[in-house]
């Protein structure tokens, strides 16, 4: 395991290198780049056919032998070539004379023994590790230095480095794992500016007494064991501070207590500002505490492990604690806990990540008031209040990571009292609820509150003006968050959540933002959502707009892109809806009081009102109750300036049909000798009803009022409904004598027909009329018999 560890950390430069060359080839790229990928496909030789737009080639893990110039002739634009794990025995670099464009061969992990030819000038990265070379291998000599960014060899016999200076380098990585043959004394000397090395395992040659370096200004050694941990305490010791080297790391080395104490003491004489040791093994531990000067810019410890039951940590603790250094680093190391500093520190950077530090790290510390960034991510640190009150006295603190622990904040506990200065603060991966809102730095710039439990934004909680980035994505929302509280919210990330809509509380006060995302959410697709869609043209940027905004309800739109849900304005805006519906309808009312008076509508339904209503009488009224002397369907009575209309427009209309109508006129029906009152009384009492054609003519008439009389008199005597007002002309109220009170009276009491002016409605009037008056009379009908008996008898006698 621990192998694994270093061969990972070994190849870490190269795999960086490598991730930038592939980022830069497919980011400047043209429209037509290809990468080609072959990788553990078990092939013998290089793939024939390859597209010559390949730029990234993976030819790694397979069981390659051998290299042809015909195998890469076509691929003129290859920049990208991983050859690593085959059976590749010789390298000719001629077979790449074609090739002008490679920036990154590798040709790691093969047998290769022998290299020739120069490599073509575009190259830039090349790596020959963990091959079968005994000793450096040569280049042709050419009178030009050949420059590259990464050079990475493996080598089994060390005569002379000399060749490596003829080479002008960025990065050296020198595999001398399986160093077999050294000359004691002899100079390695090293340009490079970063110079990494695996040390042998063979102990016994002691390489690290004769390494000197030039230019070099960051240095690693690899796989150090116990004993050779005192040749590199020598080596640290022969630098002092004029040397150029910035940057030492160690990985994968054992020591003792007492050998760390050292190399700090080695490193604080030396011009080393950074010194980093990964995955070592303490093998025993001395109560000796580190009282020498080691000045330093950052020191980072990581993976330590301790191989010995032995172990004052207070010791340990307070050696750190007390280091002085502007950073340091001490993760995956399972450290329980750290003192705070005896005296003002120099630390601006702490990070304990991955260990086991519980709340009360820090507490009550006065010596940390240049600290700036500290990070606490993935501990044990359970309640937030104790962790604000650890920032008490971090008046320099502008940054705190506390992610991946156990916080949860308790309103009955401690009240929060976070250091003013805090402007970043990373709570992402705890077991925070809403409640977290009440205990906020109150100058907050960036907050993240990622894969917490937070259902929703509080109404109630502090100001947090200055909060300009805020991150609930993977919480439980179940709405858009509003920005009521802080005003000023540029970025807000509320993916994963289960948004579903009440949009309008986030479109009315986070007027600020310029950056949403909103990226996997069960969206509700209705009105609100409306506003949401709008965002793209208040200049808001929805991050994976389109293709990650889609409906879930309501289920018919489930999988709907948003950018495809359209809803009208009409379909959401009730006081538009209102709107219209009332201009619909006074529009339809107008439209019918338009149509009414032009047509004259009403006259219409009035008319049949009455019809209907004499129907309705003449169906209760039955015929056995009507007189046996009722001679005639009607008397009519009017003015003799009116005489032109009944005779010419009343009667005719009437009696048109033979045995319709039969109708008293005094023209043609008053009896001769009898005078005019006997007449009138005797041919009302005659009729089935009385008609009065009024008209201003009618109230200037005495016989007029006489007839009037006695027909109102026969219809309170007899209790019938007898009498028919026809309004020939429009009669002013202001004209009627007072004498005629009884026509005031039926005139305001009772309905009558009105003589339209318009043919059209004659017809209608007419058949008004003759509906009031259709009825069997009994002596029409006696009369009609008679008749025929005489005419029958008149004709058996002829």
């Amino acid at each position: 395991m621990a192998g694994r560890k270093v061969s990972d950390a070994n190849n870490f430069l190269s795999i960086c290198v490598l991730m930038t060359t592939l980022w830069n080839v497919t980011h400047t790229s043209t429209e037509h780049e290809f990468i080609a990928n072959y990788s553990k496909g078990s092939l013998p030789t290089v793939p024939k056919h390859l597209s010559e737009q390949t730029r990234v080639l993976d030819l790694s893990d397979n069981s390659i032998s051998e290299l042809k110039t015909s195998d890469f002739r076509s691929l003129s634009n290859l920049q990208v070539l991983t050859l690593s794990y085959n059976s590749i025995r010789e390298l000719d670099f001629s077979v790449f004379q074609y090739n002008e464009a490679l920036e990154h061969l590798d040709v790691s992990h093969n047998k290769l023994q022998k290299i020739s030819g120069l490599p073509v000038k575009s190259l830039k990265h090349l790596d020959l590790s963990y091959n079968d070379f005994i000793t450096v291998p040569l280049f042709p000599k050419s009178g030009k230095t050949l420059k590259l960014n990464y050079f990475a060899l493996s080598i089994r016999s060390i005569s002379s480095v000399s060749a490596l200076l003829d080479l002008e380098l960025d990065t050296l990585f020198l595999d001398l794992e399986y160093l077999s043959e050294y000359s004691p004394g002899s100079l390695l000397v090293f340009s490079a500016k970063t110079v990494r090395i695996v040390a042998p395992k063979n102990t016994n040659l002691h390489i690290f007494l004769d390494l000197q370096f030039s230019g070099t200004e960051s240095l690693e050694f690899s796989r150090i064991s116990l004993e050779q941990v005192e040749d590199l305490e020598m080596f640290l010791s022969k630098l002092n501070k004029k040397s150029t080297l910035q940057n030492l790391t160690v990985v994968d080395i054992k020591f003792t207590w007492e050998n760390l104490l050292n190399v700090f003491e080695a490193v604080g004489r030396s011009s080393i500002n950074n010194l980093t040791i990964l995955y070592p093994t303490i093998t025993e531990f001395q109560d000796k505490y580190f009282d020498a000067d080691l000045s330093l810019k950052s020191f980072a410890i990581k993976r330590a492990q301790l191989n010995t039951v032995e172990f004052n940590q207070s010791i340990v603790y307070s050696t750190f604690s007390n280091l002085n250094t502007e950073a340091l680093t001490i993760s995956d190391s399972g450290i329980l806990y750290m003192y705070c500093p005896v005296r003002p520190s120099r630390f601006k950077y702490l990070c304990f990540q991955n260990n086991t530090l519980t709340d009360t790290t820090f507490k009550d510390c006065h010596h940390l008031a240049m600290l700036e960034t500290l990070i606490l991510q993935k501990n044990r640190l359970e309640d937030l209040s104790e962790v604000s009150l650890m920032t008490r006295s971090m008046k320099s603190l502008n940054y705190m990571d506390v992610s991946q622990n156990r916080l949860q904040y308790k309103e009955s506990g401690n009240k929060c009292d976070w250091d003013g200065n805090i402007i970043k603060l990373n709570l992402s991966s705890n077991k925070l609820t809403e409640s977290v809102f009440r205990c906020l730095p109150n100058n907050i710039q960036i907050l993240d509150l990622q894969s917490n439990q937070i259902s929703t934004v509080p109404k109630e909680i502090i100001d947090l003006i200055a909060l300009e980035e805020l991150n609930l994505a993977s919480n439980k929302l179940n709405a858009f968050p509003g920005c009521s509280h802080f005003r000023n919210l540029q970025v807000l990330n509320i993916e994963y959540n289960f948004v579903l809509d009440q949009f309008s509380e986030f479109s009315q006060t986070c007027q600020s933002i310029q950056k949403l995302k909103g990226r996997h959410n069960p969206f509700r697709c209705n009105c609100e959502l409306r506003e949401f869609l709008n965002l793209p043209k208040r200049s808001v940027e929805l991050v994976g707009w389109p293709d990650f905004y889609m409906c879930e309800y309501p289920y018919d739109l489930r999988g709907t892109l948003l950018k495809d849900f359209h809803i009208s304005e009409l379909d959401c805006n009730v006081t538009l809806i209102i709107a219209v519906v009332l201009v619909v309808a006074l529009v339809i009312l107008a439209t019918v009081t338009f149509l009414c008076i032009h047509f004259d509508i009403p006259w219409y339904f009035k008319m049949i009102w009455r019809w209907s209503q004499v129907k309705h009488r003449i169906w209760k009224t039955k015929s056995e109750e009507i007189l046996e002397n009722t001679q005639y369907h009607a008397f009519i009575s009017y003015s003799e300036h009116d005489s032109d209309w009944v005779k010419n427009e009343l009667i005719p209309n009437l009696e048109k049909e033979e045995g319709s109508l039969r109708l008293c006129q005094h023209e043609r029906n008053f009896i001769a000798g009898k005078s005019i009152v006997e007449n009138i009384i005797d041919c009302i009492e005659k009729s089935y009803k009385s008609i009065f054609v009024l008209s201003p003519n009618f109230v200037q008439s005495e016989w007029c009022h006489y007839e009037l009389y006695f027909a109102h008199h026969k219809l309170f005597t007899e209790n019938a409904d007898g009498l028919i007002l026809i309004l020939l002309e429009p009669i002013p109220a202001y004209t009627i004598p007072a004498r005629y009170y009884k026509l005031k009276a039926l005139m305001d009491k009772r309905t009558y027909l009105e003589w339209p002016k318009e043919k059209r409605k004659h017809a209608f009037f007419w058949t008004n009329l003759r509906a009031a008056l259709q009825i069997k009379l009994p002596y029409i009908e006696e009369m009609k018999e008679l008749g025929s008996a005489w005419m029958g008898k008149n004709l058996l006698s002829v």
